[in-house]
């Protein structure tokens, strides 16, 4: 992609396209310099990106990033040194970091990016950035200079992808490069500005060890999620949005032995399995004319044809649940998948009125006892008032009694105070068996009777 292409719109000649956020001091902070002075900064710093961008080779490739950085680093200094501008050290290096965002990055939100104790930034209109740290909401003192400079990052964002965001149009769901998902709407839907929701990802994916490390989880139910994984047993994760549900999946997904072959099926691909025989399937929206839709379901459908040994979809939300649950119910035992949901209970509610969304007129009680058969295992994660996220409940699917399906917990969380702003609690066993032990023994997974609780105790 060349600088040109880049910039989105000829940046290059429209020095109010500069962004004024990133760190250092054209940051806007609680108490800002004096509007003189921001303004002789941002002449700067738009005159510097001119001449630099003039300079600059407008078919470069721009993806060969550290190879651009050095020419960018070299013109910037032969501009300084050419316009006799006098800066401090610290100066010169904001000034350029913030310039080679622009070219290189995301702009203002770049530094956001890069900062890893940040888990979500939301960009509500040019003006308002929140970010997420440690489960907690905070406005930061950075902006994009207008609305139209939000829409060229939105646009650097979704057109790599071959995505599109404008009024006909004007709602998507993409990637980052680092798998970080974004949600971008726009108006005349967002009354605000264009909304941008960049869920980050960890460089580096979350670990078993590190979940067990923040309490998420504890390590007997991790053993015992491992051997439901190992032994083939159809999973359900379900969460309110923003619990962890995509972070337990990749991680339950590495206990998939290497020798199988897995079928990922995504809206945006945001999975990080580590296996090596791994086919990454992605849906895909319309195009301009409304044509060429690609939904999450026909890849369900497809991925029977693919010869999978394991299925794993991001998150089920429409009729494809009718899809998964079939796979579930026709060989395909140990796929795994996501809901939206307040509670277990409340996952088999959920599933039964997407598979009626399918429209094939099906009895209620055809539906359940698909679930029941189809499902073995519901995972439940909550986000807490804290901002901690936890597993609180794994619970069985074991079946129907008349119209019902009943379920039994296996392990439930258990909070026994609040302290210091953090709540304190653990996720026991209940003392019970699930009854798909056998399952579990005949796959060659033995679990000590330890892991749920009593003694041996059986039902």
């Amino acid at each position: 992609m060349s600088i040109l292409k880049r910039l989105q719109g000829g940046e290059e000649n429209n020095p109010s396209s500069s962004s004024i956020g990133g760190s250092g001091i054209a940051r806007r902070v609680s108490a800002p310099a004096p509007t003189g002075m921001q303004s002789a900064y941002q002449d700067l710093k738009n005159r510097v990106q001119n001449k630099l961008l003039a300079s600059l080779d407008q078919n470069t490739d721009v993806r060969k990033t550290a190879e651009v950085r050095r020419q960018i680093q070299e013109l910037f200094e032969q501009i300084l040194t050419e316009e006799n501008i006098v800066l401090s050290r610290p100066e010169r290096a904001k000034l350029f970091e913030q310039i080679a965002a622009e070219i290189l990055g995301l702009g203002p939100l770049q530094p956001l990016l890069e900062e890893d104790s940040i888990t979500e930034i939301m960009v509500n209109g040019a003006k308002n950035i929140y970010v997420e740290r440690k489960g907690k909401i905070y406005r930061v003192p950075v902006s994009f200079e207008s609305n139209e400079h939000v829409m060229r990052i939105i646009e650097r964002i979704v057109a790599p992808l071959g995505r599109r965001v404008d009024e006909s149009s004007p709602y998507v769901d993409a990637r980052l490069m680092d798998g970080s998902r974004v949600n971008v709407i726009i108006p005349p839907l967002s009354l605000v500005g264009p909304v941008i929701t960049i869920r980050k990802f960890a460089k580096n994916p979350i670990t078993v060890e590190q979940l067990i490390q923040f309490g998420s989880i504890t390590p007997e139910a991790i053993e015992f999620l491992k051997g439901c994984v190992i032994g083939r047993c159809n999973i359900v994760i379900s969460g309110g949005t923003g619990s962890g549900k995509t972070t337990l999946l990749n991680v339950m997904s590495g206990f998939i032995p290497a020798d199988e072959r897995i079928v990922t099926i995504e809206n945006a691909a945001e999975l990080q399995l580590r296996q090596e025989h791994v086919v990454t399937l992605e849906s895909r929206p319309p195009n301009i004319e409304g044509r060429g839709e690609i939904t999450i379901r026909q890849l369900v459908i497809n991925a029977l044809r693919m010869r999978p040994d394991r299925i794993v979809v991001g998150e089920i939300r429409d009729e494809a649940a009718l899809d998964m649950l079939q796979a579930m119910n026709t060989g395909h035992d140990g796929s795994m998948t996501t809901a939206h949901s307040n509670s277990p209970r409340d996952t088999l509610s959920r599933l039964e009125t997407m598979v009626l969304m399918a429209g094939m007129d099906l009895p209620v009680r055809a539906v359940r006892e698909q679930i029941s058969s189809a499902v073995d295992l519901i995972i439940h994660q909550e986000r807490l008032r804290d901002g901690s996220r936890k597993v609180v409940n794994i619970t069985e699917v074991t079946g129907m009694e008349g119209e019902i399906i009943t379920l039994t917990d296996l392990f439930i969380f258990e909070q026994t105070g609040y302290e210091n702003g953090r709540v304190v609690g653990r996720l026991r066993p209940t003392g019970l068996r699930p009854r798909f032990m056998e399952k579990l023994e005949m796959a060659g997974v033995n679990l000590p009777p330890s892991i749920f609780g009593v003694g041996d105790r059986r039902r």
